[in-house]
């Protein structure tokens, strides 16, 4: 049999938890690992097995998504999370900032085949895979 197509079906997040996919497509969360926890208040047992959140929001049931989009607590915490990652992406405070005050529009990525930025993000050598955007801090 010859498959001439393919069709994904991925959740819908609710205008109230919208920005979740936008979070968890960016690094921010390998260092904040306290926005991971918002997954484990979706589905305890989905994030066990995927410990990825783009995975996870792939494959997450859209009654679960539904079900969170409505939980007061859930709210409360996402919002947080929200608020703490605008405020980092808005940071002025920043060594970049500090150090090439007029490069505030560049876009920085720095990729090492020799080590994985996380343990939940696999290496893709000479395949550029995760973008970051924002500030970006030197250790």
């Amino acid at each position: 049999m010859y498959i001439f197509n393919k069709v994904t079906v991925v959740p819908q997040l609710p205008k109230s938890i919208n920005r979740l996919n936008e979070i968890a497509n960016n690094l921010w969360w390998s260092w904040n690992t306290e926005f991971l926890r918002l997954f484990k208040m979706i589905d305890r047992d989905l994030w066990e097995q995927t410990k990825n959140p783009i995975k996870f929001l792939k494959i997450v049931s859209q009654e679960k998504i539904e079900e969170v989009s409505q939980n007061d607590s859930f709210l409360q915490e996402y919002n947080r999370m929200v608020k703490n990652f605008d405020s980092y992406m808005n940071s002025s405070d920043t060594w970049f900032d500090k150090n090439y005050p007029n490069n505030k529009e560049d876009l920085i990525a720095y990729f090492s085949a020799e080590y994985g930025l996380d343990e939940i993000i696999p290496i893709y050598s000479g395949r550029i895979r995760y973008f970051v955007r924002g500030p970006l801090e030197v250790c």
